[in-house]
């Protein structure tokens, strides 16, 4: 098969400032670069953790103005060695969480959903130690 990896997630922004600030200052993501779309509407910012070959988040504003309540994309995951240990950092930057507390799966991972500036889900998961 010709796929060999997954390049980005295409979350839609009302605003992208707001965004880029959100997921570079709260979840730690690094700004990678932004352009503005050809048909000059769009503008579009890209994201990652500056690892080689890893899969960026991509920031859309000016698609779509009609964002549904759970965002374009309904959650996005991310890797946590210690899920309690984020979950208290984002606690203090008053982020919005939807679950109540930190769910484990019978194989030990364990995850917790926040939502960004536009609703949309974040995920962060720890995988069970081996």
């Amino acid at each position: 098969m010709a796929i060999k990896r997954l390049e980005h997630v295409g979350i839609m922004v009302s605003d992208i400032e707001t965004s880029i600030a959100f997921y570079t200052n709260v979840v730690g993501f690094t700004l990678k670069g932004k352009l503005d779309h050809p048909n000059g509407t769009i503008k579009l910012a890209f994201l990652g953790f500056n690892e080689e070959d890893e899969t960026e988040l991509e920031l859309i504003s000016g698609y779509n103005d009609q964002l549904p309540v759970e965002g374009k994309v309904h959650h996005i995951a991310l890797t946590v060695d210690d899920v309690e240990v984020e979950y208290e950092r984002l606690k203090q930057l008053e982020v919005t969480f939807l679950d109540k507390e930190i769910t484990t799966l019978p194989d030990g991972a364990r995850y917790i959903f926040f939502s960004g500036p536009d609703g949309e889900w974040i995920e962060l998961f720890e995988t069970p130690v081996q």
